[in-house]
């Protein structure tokens, strides 16, 4: 019988943005880790890694898992799905090559490894073969309302999470079945977004909440936001409890 690895695998939640925000089990891991991986797109820094650059060990050995494409090829083409599943396929054999010399590998993700976090296409790869940890983090969306002070739902309200990367008419009729919801992925489907919130009259309800919990982060209205302009860091808020002050 073949003994398990003596590697070790951690996906750790980094949080929104805020450093600070890192529960002390996350910054343990990167104190005793072999490995730091960080995901980001192919000619760009790491936003996982920005985040905690001022807490990773001079001496840590890092993994760069650079994506080939993003959003320049959409993403029902089968040129996207081939690039992007070999990608992972890459990252996780990367990964594994380290777990096999007996490495503690920590692997960066924004907000929490399990929510939309690149993470998971590794855990589901590797989690079988070696010994795996994931160290959980505050969601961008529970750092987006926590910022802004907006109380999003309350006693029986149903809370529902959307890409914004969703149809529009999907958006819409999800939209009209909730009480509160977090649209994540805005970026350029913003526009989309908003008419989705116009034609279920639930625009005038809409934050919008941009970079939240790092230094340059805003919130505002989206009815009042005069353009369709949002980074890759930016949420809309639509909250379900009406007792706010």
């Amino acid at each position: 019988m073949t003994s398990p690895s003596p590697g070790r695998l951690i996906g750790v939640g980094t949080g929104p943005g805020d450093p600070e925000l890192l529960t002390v089990k996350a910054v343990r891991a990167l104190e005793n880790a072999d490995v730091v991986a960080h995901f980001a797109k192919r000619g760009n820094n790491s936003n996982a890694r920005r985040i905690v650059a001022d807490l990773l060990p001079p001496d840590v050995a890092e993994l760069a898992l650079l994506y080939p494409v993003t959003t320049e090829i959409d993403k029902s083409e089968a040129a996207y799905r081939c690039a992007i599943d070999g990608f992972y396929e890459q990252a996780a054999a990367s990964v594994a090559e380290r777990l096999d010399a007996g490495q503690t590998v920590a692997v960066l993700s924004e907000g929490d490894p399990l929510f939309y976090g690149s993470y998971m296409h590794l855990h589901v790869r590797l989690a079988g073969r070696y010994r795996t940890d994931i160290i959980p983090g505050v969601t961008a969306m529970s750092g987006a309302w926590s910022q802004t002070g907006l109380p999003i739902s309350q006693g029986d309200d149903v809370l529902t999470v959307l890409p914004g990367t969703m149809a529009e008419a999907e958006l819409a009729r999800r939209l009209s079945d909730t009480d509160a919801a977090v649209i994540m992925k805005v970026g350029r489907n913003l526009p989309k977004i908003r008419r989705a919130l116009e034609n279920t009259g639930r625009l005038g309800d809409a934050f919008y909440v941009e970079r939240a919990t790092m230094e340059n982060g805003h919130a505002i209205r989206l009815a009042d936001k005069d353009d369709d302009q949002a980074p890759y860091f930016s949420i809309v808020l639509i909250p379900g409890w009406r007792g706010r002050a």
